[in-house]
Order: structure tokens, then sequence, then C-alpha cells
């Protein structure tokens, strides 16, 4: 009998135990990863290093695998090889952290290598190989893919500054134009580049800002925006109209900040400082592809010179560039690898040929551009950004519908800055066009 009554609280505490473990898992993953998961694949780590390290050449012996007998070159099986150091994994919000210490002549690109088979050893998501320093390597691994279902991050609001969405490591993913003034967007049809961009204005619409669309397909992509946009071109023509007056402007807010005997319009007293302006475009190839005709191509050539000087003297004068398209290449002209140079923020989305890959994230890190051209149709949204510290990390941005943008914009259209430079180049062109 109390054999039967200690098996039965036995079972309703297993129940338990597992039901609240159920709860924890869907409703506090974080909770549930420091209290069940990160014990257990500690534990893993620790006692499946050496035969991973074993298998995976990571360990290397004291002998030469070669020797010398007479005149003959011996070959033969290392003996007593030695397993690198590793450190206790420290727990992180969402999984652990690991360094190793390489042996004489190791280098990272073995545990690259290896990283596939760490990751069904430790049974984690992935585990990504960084090198902090000379002769160590820090093995990072995230035990479930936060990007499966993003959750809401969130970030302190800050000017200029649009929470898009979430990180691999299940921090918030945050593009601050006043740390990294420009930036680079890439993405194929139904990538989610559309969605990042309706995104990043629904962040900026409630901040005192002007914001400017390109967008060359007539609108149909920031059109949806224009109630909070302080100038939209649907055409090249226009285009070059809007470039030259804000780098006019730009000149000009040169000269106060000149005047004033500082390096930026963020040292201005508030009264004398400028309205930021962000110019946002979206498919830069039309700006730069030509139909051979003479107008076309200096249009082309207007367009690369003006996007090149905002970008290059822009950022101190409160002037940023968010430039986003399908194919980004050499192809398109000089012009956009110089560009390119200046917009330090990169956004990768899955991209239809691995030139455009290599264009955006190829001058940065090497295994970004792998990591980029493994992205999936089905995965819409997700993209590699790279971090204001020259590192990179998958992301993926919040799904922010057009309803939601235009929504967000009317609600905001009565902070839409005037710029009259601005209005006065398109009433020009508009009177010169009758």
């Amino acid at each position: 009998m109390t054999g039967s009554i200690a098996l039965a609280f036995g079972l309703a505490a297993l129940a338990w135990v597992l039901v609240l473990g159920d709860l924890l898992r869907r409703h506090r993953p974080a909770w549930h990863w420091y209290l069940a998961g990160y014990p257990v694949t500690a534990c893993r780590v620790l006692f499946t290093w050496r035969k991973v390290a074993l298998l995976n050449d990571l360990s290397v012996s004291r002998r030469p695998p070669r020797g010398l007998l007479g005149d003959l070159v011996v070959k033969g099986d290392p003996l007593r090889p030695v397993t690198p150091r590793i450190s206790f994994p420290r727990a992180t919000r969402m999984g652990l952290t690991a360094t190793v210490r390489l042996h004489a002549g190791q280098t990272p690109a073995t545990y690259l290598k290896a990283a596939d088979a760490l990751v069904h050893a430790w049974r984690v998501h992935a585990v990504r190989v960084t090198s902090p320093e000379r002769g160590l390597v820090l093995l990072t691994a995230t035990a479930s893919d936060p990007l499966a279902r993003p959750g809401l991050a969130s970030a302190p609001a800050a000017l200029l500054s649009a929470l898009i969405g979430v990180l691999e490591n299940g921090g918030a993913w945050v593009m601050d134009l006043r740390l990294v003034p420009h930036w680079l967007i890439a993405g194929a049809t139904r990538s989610g580049k559309s969605t990042l961009l309706a995104r990043l204005i629904t962040q900026l619409a409630p901040q005192p800002v002007a914001l400017i669309g390109i967008d060359c397909k007539g609108g149909m992509e920031l059109g949806l925006f224009t109630e909070r946009l302080s100038a939209l071109t649907t055409c090249r023509r226009e285009a070059v109209a809007v470039l030259t007056a804000l780098v006019v402007d730009m000149q000009e807010r040169m000269h106060v900040c000149r005047t004033a005997g500082v390096r930026s319009i963020w040292e201005l007293p508030d009264k004398l400082r400028p309205v930021p302006v962000v110019v946002i475009v979206d498919e830069l190839a039309e700006l730069y592809l030509s139909d051979g005709r003479r107008e076309s191509r200096a249009e082309a050539e207007q367009c690369s010179t003006l996007l090149l000087r905002l970008a290059q003297l822009g950022a101190a004068l409160g002037m940023h560039l968010v430039v986003a398209g399908q194919r980004v290449g050499s192809d398109l002209g000089p012009g956009v690898t110089a560009l390119r140079a200046q917009l330090g923020g990169r956004i990768c989305h899955r991209v239809n040929d691995p030139g455009t890959a290599e264009m955006t994230l190829g001058d940065l890190n090497k295994d970004a551009v792998v990591v980029a051209q493994s992205i999936t149709a089905e995965e819409q949204g997700v993209a590699v950004c790279t971090g204001p510290d020259g590192g990179w990390s998958r992301s993926r941005s919040h799904l922010t519908s057009a309803e939601e943008a235009m929504a967000t914009a009317r609600k905001h259209a009565a902070m839409t800055p005037v710029l009259p430079a601005v209005d006065r180049a398109l009433a020009a062109l508009e009177g010169g066009s009758q």
C-alpha cells in the first residue's frame, strides 16, 4: 500500500515537472534554457569534447607523423594525440560559449570545418567559430533558432535609431544611423527587403527626421508612405533634382558648422541644428542603368556622383543613406563599387546570384557570404547583417504589413518636415516640363 502511494506521488510529481517544463519552454524559453537546457548541454560539451576533437583533427601529437629510418621516411599514425584545452561552457541567453586554446601551428580554419560536427555532438542549432585574439578560438553555440518564431524584441528609443527585428542570439536588431550612418540592403524579390524598409519607415515616422523616398519603379513601394515623406521621386530625372538640392543643402550645413566652429551638426545648439534627413532608395539599379542615349547616361552619372557625395560627406551633417536593391554588382558601373565602400552597414537577404552576396558582404567577411547564400526561399525576412563592431549575425525583421506602415505614416503625417530646397527643385522641374 505504501509503495503504491509513493509510486502515485512520484508519477504525479513527474507529470507536474513535465507540464511545468512545457509551460516554461513555450512562455519563458530563456528560463527553461537556464534551468534545464544549459546544464545538460554543458555536460554534453565537456564529455564529448575529447572524442570530437580526435575525430575532426583538432588534436595534435607531440611526435611528428613521419620519422627517419636510415635514409627512408617512415609514415605512421600520430601517437598520444593531445586534445586542445577548452574552458568551462558559459551560459548565454539562448546558448553557451566556450574558449579553446589553440596548439602551436593550428588555425581557426580547422575549427570552422568541424562546426557541423560540434552541432551534432552537442545537439544544438548552430555553432559559430570566431577568433577574438591570437591563439584562441571562441565557440558560440545557439540552442535553438530564434529566427524561426521571432518574438518582439525591445530596445530603448533614440533619435535615428530603428528597432528592425531580432538577432540569432535573441537580442534586438537595431539600425542606429547615428552609429552607422549609411546602409546597403540587398535581397531578391520576396526575400523580405520591402518589409524591412516598411519597418524602418514605421520606426522613423514618429521621430523628428525628414524622410525622402527615391523609388524609380513608379513609387509602387515607397508611394504607400507619401504622407510621411518630405519628398518622393518616381523617376530618375526627379531623383537627380532632389539629390542635387540635398547636396546644396549639405553645403549650407557645412557653412553653418564652420561658422559655429564645430565639426558636426550634433555639436550645434538645438535652435541652430538642421533637421536630420534619411534618403531611402528602393531599387538602386534603376538609378544606374542606361538605355544608351546621351541623356540617359548623363542622368546615371549624375545620380552616381550625387549619391557618392552624400555618402562621403553627409554623416556629420545629418544626412543618411539607406540604399536597397535586388542586384548590386560592378556591372552597374564603377560608381556602385565606390558607393558601396561608403555604406558601412550591410544587410543581405536571399539573393539570386553569388555576386550580389559577395558585393554586399565580401569585403567585410567571407563567412558571412556563405551564410547569406544558404538562406532559403522559405526564410522570408531572414538576412545576414553587420554590426557596429565589424562582426555579423543572422537576423530577421519583424513582420510589418503595408497597412500597418501606412497607418503609422498617416498618424505622424503632421511631423513631416518641410525642406524648402527640395520643394523648389521639384517645383522647378514641374515648371520646366510644362
